[in-house]
């Protein structure tokens, strides 16, 4: 990746962000600082907030009160367009419109720099160019997305948003429906899009994976924030018996020392013995 393509170094910092649907509050006071460059990785069970955290930073989801700023910007105090200047969001299960080539769906990114005033330019095509490369994706680039392999599709929806050249990224379980090499893959091209100056939160269900390729760690339950820190400091049996009602032992990997999650039991649920031979 070129410098050029990381645009403007900015931080993330979320004051008190209150967001829900009617009668059901699912993010309640969440508070987040971020700096620029960092790697965040959101972990925590099933329906704790952590998308609806996302798309309220991604000024998809209206919060009811609270604040997100990029840069300083409040994003929303300003309008959509203009936000999708600071921000970009990757969903769980993107869709791309049928038969779009990798080339088409990478265009995409550079909507919000469009308008009646601005029509398709060489920065623009220099983002999408830079976008390919950056993921591995320019021999793609002729090619149908609907007929590629799912780790392939999920690089070119990387490119996608890395053009819409936003300083922080969300992606929100960016490697669910991956086998284990292509969710390697593309950890770390998260780390090398960071390693540009981006800011990267994503929501992650593996923590193994997540305290492995993450700076910052934070995890919720309930809506809250219950645990934010250093990936190796803040994962422990404690916190993974309070997130997921599990035991398990806590194991140094080989190398770089970060946590292992080796599950035994749910807890308060009995281990079943081993029958006999």
């Amino acid at each position: 990746m070129t410098e050029h393509q990381t645009g403007t170094r900015a931080g993330l910092e979320v004051r008190g962000l209150h967001a829900g649907y009617p009668g059901r509050p699912v993010v309640e006071n969440v508070g987040l600082t971020v700096p620029a460059g960092q790697v965040v990785a959101i972990v925590g069970p099933n329906g704790c907030g952590k998308s609806t955290l996302l798309r309220a930073v991604a000024r998809l989801h209206r919060p009811e009160s609270g604040t997100v700023l990029i840069g300083g910007t409040d994003i929303w105090a300003t309008g959509r367009r203009r936000a999708a200047h600071h921000v970009a969001l990757l969903p769980q299960s993107p869709r791309a419109p049928e038969a779009v080539t990798v080339a088409g769906l990478v265009r995409y990114g550079r909507s919000p720099h469009q308008g009646l005033l601005r029509q398709w330019s060489r920065e623009d095509e220099r983002a999408v160019r830079e976008a390919l490369d950056a993921t591995g994706t320019t021999a793609l680039a002729g090619e149908r997305v609907d007929r590629l392999s799912g780790g392939q599709r999920q690089r070119c929806w990387l490119a996608m948003v890395l053009a819409q050249r936003t300083p922080v990224v969300l992606l929100d379980e960016p490697t669910s429906a991956l086998d284990l090499g292509h969710a390697v893959e593309v950890l770390e091209l998260v780390r090398e899009v960071a390693a540009t100056g981006r800011t990267v939160v994503m929501v992650q269900h593996d923590l193994a994976a997540a305290a492995r390729y993450a700076d910052l760690l934070v995890a919720m339950k309930g809506g809250r924030v219950v645990a934010t820190g250093i990936p190796r400091e803040t994962v422990d049996e404690a916190l993974v018996r309070e997130l997921y009602a599990l035991d398990a032992d806590i194991l140094a990997a080989p190398g770089d020392g970060s946590p292992v999650v080796v599950p035994r039991s749910r807890t308060g649920v009995a281990a079943q013995p081993t029958p006999a031979p």
